[in-house]
């Protein structure tokens, strides 16, 4: 199995879509990062050499920030716009969608659940 950056990568997966499941590597950086190593982007995960494996690791390792060290950095960075308060940061503390998406109708994933609120009623003659 191979383990790099903490994660389990798929073994039955192909080597680019395998190394998508370490956060802060995606598509174009995967394959970027096989080409260095001189693997073939099809080869499945678990028909990699552990020279291949070592490679790609300590490449990663030296090279890319990935995990928690880039999670640590984007809440810095949030935290950062919230402290001087911007528009992007008061939208964050708020829970509200931060690049200009509408609030009347959509935005449930940031608002949450819908909160339903009574009406007023009619006073009776």
């Amino acid at each position: 199995m191979a383990r790099i950056a903490g994660v389990d990568l798929p073994r039955r997966k192909r080597g680019v879509v395998g190394l998508t499941y370490i956060y802060g590597v995606g598509p174009s950086t995967a394959k970027f990062i096989l080409e260095k190593a001189g693997v073939s982007e099809d080869t499945k995960v678990q028909d990699w050499t552990d020279d291949n494996v070592k490679f790609i690791s300590g490449y990663i390792q030296n090279n890319i920030k990935v995990e928690g060290e880039l999670r640590s950095e984007v809440q810095m960075n949030i935290k950062r716009l919230m402290d001087i308060g911007c528009y992007r940061g008061i939208r964050h503390r708020k829970g509200l969608p931060v690049r200009g998406q509408k609030t009347k109708t959509n935005a449930r994933t940031r608002k949450g659940r819908k909160k339903t609120v009574a009406n007023k009623k009619k006073a009776v003659k």
